[in-house]
């Protein structure tokens, strides 16, 4: 099991005798479950540990329950259950009091213990965890692009919102981030949190779904009767994905070990290049996905290593315009998880001389009133 040996080598670089997880997307990453009942809370109702083999922790209202339902990537067969009162603690002291006198670790802040950040050990994404995600990202399309073929000008963006949250739960996924940016709203606010305003001329949609912890994203672009600049905003922002999406293959298999930084300058210097210099001020530029929103975001000096095979969400911003898909980057390619072959696309070409890459991206959805 490829996760399991990242943790044999994570506690054996750091002298640690256990790590638990108890955020809900690391629980995810190991488990294949939920470990979710208040939504709002950073932290799950269950722990998982590992100290060469795994250790299922909570209270005795959810024990029974995870261990029937949401342990489908463990072999319960050589898992150590742990139970605690519900009265008794939290799941913090929980997990305090079961390590005893252990050297641990915790991804969230447990009395005693060192902190853990998950993140570079979800990356990069397993065979299981990629198959998984063509699922996930050829559903999330399916939904988002069905209710917009369907939109008229004088819906709300609460009611395109209302649509996509119900398309999506129907697939079993949740949507933790969507967005409908009205006309008016869409050239004025990068996040166009839903209101009661009509769509008017066009609309973007944008959302975050999100199934068995892993995160699709995508952006789709609908038009009733659009403004002359909406095509060559549309397709700069495209162009500026595309060179998101080359720098970050390049930054992955070149000679040395490229980072999100790396990237991001690739970003700023395709905006400068097509004519919008500023434009990479306005809204963050997106980065790589897998079992959080964003794993990380790229910044102007960010070291974090850019992995493949990973999947990447870059959502550049032209006013008025973004462009965005999940894309599994590997060494060899480029596969679009949140694609289908039922909207019109428009071939890009990534920003500068020494890049070549050419790809297909969304194009705008033309529903003229």
């Amino acid at each position: 099991m490829e996760k399991r040996e990242r943790l044999e080598s994570y506690l054996e670089r750091t002298g640690l005798d256990s790590v638990w997880f108890a955020r809900p997307n690391s629980f995810a990453w190991l488990t294949g479950g939920s470990n979710v009942v208040d939504r709002e809370g950073d932290t799950g109702i269950a722990a998982i540990g590992y100290d060469g083999s795994f250790r299922l922790l909570a209270n005795n209202v959810e024990l029974e329950r995870i261990v029937d339902e949401e342990l489908s990537d463990i072999d319960t067969g050589e898992l150590s259950v742990e139970q605690f009162p519900w009265h008794a603690a939290s799941l913090s002291e929980a997990i305090a009091d079961h390590v005893d006198d252990e050297q641990a670790a915790a991804d969230v802040d447990v009395p005693g213990l060192e902190t853990v950040d998950p993140t570079p050990l979800r990356q990069p994404l397993t065979e299981r965890d990629r198959e998984r995600y063509r699922e996930l990202g050829r559903q999330t399309a399916a939904a988002v692009e069905a209710v917009c073929r369907e939109l008229q000008s004088g819906d709300t963006e609460h009611e395109v919102a209302s649509a996509l949250r119900v398309a999506l739960s129907a697939r079993e996924i949740e949507a933790p981030v969507v967005l409908v940016g009205s006309a008016a709203r869409a050239q004025q606010y990068r996040h166009y949190t839903p209101k009661r305003t009509e769509l008017g001329d066009y609309v973007l949609v944008s959302v975050t779904a999100e199934r068995d912890g892993l995160h699709a994203s995508c952006t789709r672009t609908v038009a009733f009767d659009p403004p002359e600049w909406l095509e060559k905003r549309h397709e700069a922002a495209a162009r500026v994905e595309a060179t998101a999406l080359a720098a970050t293959q390049e930054a992955a298999t070149g000679e040395e070990q490229g980072t999100a930084g790396d990237v991001f300058e690739a970003i700023q210097d395709a905006y400068e290049t097509i004519g919008y210099a500023e434009e990479w001020e306005r809204h963050h530029q997106g980065g790589a996905a897998g079992f959080d929103g964003r794993e990380w975001v790229a910044t102007p000096g960010n070291d974090a290593a850019v992995e493949v095979p990973m999947a990447y969400a870059w959502n550049p911003t032209v006013q008025g315009a973004k462009s965005e898909d999940t894309v599994l980057v590997t060494e060899k390619g480029f596969e679009v998880l949140t694609a289908s072959d039922r909207w019109p696309t428009t071939t890009v070409e990534a920003v500068g001389d020494e890049r070549t890459l050419e790809l297909e991206r969304p194009g705008i959805l033309d529903l003229e009133d």
